[in-house]
């Protein structure tokens, strides 16, 4: 099968496709045949030698696909050959086929086509499992999503929106607010012009936000410190711009926060099952409702996958950018 290669680490031009061995599917395991995959920012960290895969993972990039199952584990019960799925992945999603545990597929959301239904699976898991099911932010709360207009961002938008909380978000260009708000979000702000923390205040008659989801690290910690209300919760996923800072703690203890950090590549199977039974049961309906929809900005061959890549790391995008074998 062909697979996107990082023949070095290194730039965009690292990536190349080539002739690889398929996987071997184990017991409670499917193959599927790939109809598209979605870029991550994780992918261009991998990319670079920063973030290896997991012990026994797919050494190829790609963290989420979508396509038909083709193979079967003997001890898989719910998925037969046939089925139409997509699926959050530890590693391999830039290939023809990819090998993935039973406990990581979802059907395809009702009203999406296979190839957007791609553009979901790791947005989802991320999203739910961290301001939702850590953070516990809910209805008549506030969020704040730094990178608004980001693959997760987008998401983080409409699933929020549908569930009666009031949204804020911050990004680099109007096109990129136009895209927020048209999403639904109710504060939009140009972090290269504005402050946020004084825009967060002024919009919340000084209480400040419920939850952040933070994408930038270092050098907003501080900020988003300032802009929580009593009781709040940062929650990180990414850092973006930079790992270290200097911080004045004394507002955790008066305002009672809560910061959190984490990642989704590297927790257990069952972990990861979890999260995925709790995106469908609480996410796929949204979906399938029309509440949430993929938001897909350019899709390339996976041969121009290096084009892909520059796209990204450009953020000139709005949404997902998928990947087709």
């Amino acid at each position: 099968m062909k697979a996107v290669v990082i023949t070095n680490p290194g730039g965009p031009e690292v990536l190349q496709v080539q002739e690889v061995e398929e996987p071997a599917v184990g017991d409670n395991e499917v193959l599927i045949q790939v109809e598209a995959s979605a870029l991550n920012r994780a992918d261009t960290i991998q990319r670079k030698g920063l973030y290896p895969p997991p012990k026994g993972a797919s050494p190829y990039p790609g963290l989420e696909c979508s396509g038909k199952i083709i193979a079967v584990g003997k001890s898989v019960t719910r998925w037969k050959v046939g089925d139409q799925v997509c699926a959050l992945l530890s590693g391999g999603g830039y290939a023809e086929k990819v090998v993935v545990p039973d406990g990581q597929l979802l059907p395809i959301p009702e009203g999406v086509s296979v190839r957007d239904a791609a553009s979901f699976p790791e947005v989802a898991c991320t999203v739910w499992s961290t301001i939702f099911m850590m953070s516990r932010l809910s209805s008549g709360e506030t969020l704040l999503i730094h990178g608004g207009s980001s693959g997760i961002g987008t998401f983080a938008i409409q699933i929020a929106k549908h569930l009666g909380i009031r949204v804020f978000v911050t990004a680099g260009t109007e096109e990129k607010l136009a895209a927020c708000k048209n999403l639904g979000a109710d504060v939009c702000i140009n972090y290269k012009s504005e402050d946020f923390v004084a825009r967060v205040m002024e919009e919340t008659g000084g209480n400040g936000v419920d939850v952040i989801l933070d994408n930038v690290g270092g050098p907003y910690l501080q900020k988003n410190l300032e802009s929580l209300a009593i009781d709040g919760r940062l929650f990180i996923i990414g850092f973006m711009g930079g790992v270290v800072t200097q911080v004045n703690l004394s507002c955790l203890l008066a305002k009672r926060l809560t910061i959190q950090a984490a990642g989704l590549r590297n927790r257990s199977l069952e972990n990861k099952a979890k999260i995925v039974a709790e995106v469908e049961k609480h996410v796929w309906p949204a979906i399938a409702a029309g509440k949430v929809k993929p938001i897909v900005h350019e899709t390339f061959p996976l041969s121009e996958a290096a084009d892909a890549h520059r796209m990204m790391e450009s953020s000139a995008h709005i949404g997902k950018i998928l990947l087709i074998p």
